[in-house]
């Protein structure tokens, strides 16, 4: 049995190369650069480097900025940023062709982000980003695979 791969920290960590999509690539394979994990952002911040990230085509990436902040928040609005997690991961779903998977994150995003949708916490539009979602979902379920499209974090054009 061989030794486990680790981070600086001691923790278990696959050092595997990875793709735009969070798949493993072989080792000694270049990939994407991984998005650093555990960064502590103001919500704002966290809100511009995902969108930065969507846009980019990198919605794996995204879906790890909203888990560090979804990890280090307590109270209410963790259920907030674990759902922007889960929309984030659905459309890393949905590029990779996994449109089961991608329909069931969606949906459950959508439904996660539900109780902040008068309140539209940070200025994130809670009404736009579940219509998308929901759209999403539905397209993904007739089509498996679907060209990922960023949604707007702050204001949503469908």
């Amino acid at each position: 049995m061989t030794d486990r791969d680790r981070d600086e920290a001691g923790r278990a960590r696959n050092a595997r190369p990875r793709d735009g999509l969070g798949r493993p690539l072989p080792y000694g394979v270049d990939g994407v650069e991984r998005q650093p994990e555990g960064i502590e952002r103001r919500p704002e911040d966290s809100i511009a480097e995902a969108q930065r990230l969507l846009d980019a085509g990198r919605p794996f990436h995204a879906h790890e900025v909203f888990e560090d902040a979804w990890k280090a928040t307590d109270g209410p609005e963790r259920e907030l940023w674990r759902g922007l997690a889960q929309l984030a991961v659905g459309l890393t779903h949905a590029a990779r062709g996994n449109g089961n998977g991608a329909a069931s994150l969606l949906e459950r995003g959508a439904d996660n982000i539900e109780p902040f949708r008068e309140a539209r916490p940070h200025g994130i539009d809670i009404p736009g980003l579940q219509a998308w979602a929901r759209k999403m979902a539905e397209e993904v379920k007739v089509r498996a695979r679907v060209e990922p499209v960023a949604p707007r974090l702050l204001g949503q054009t469908l």
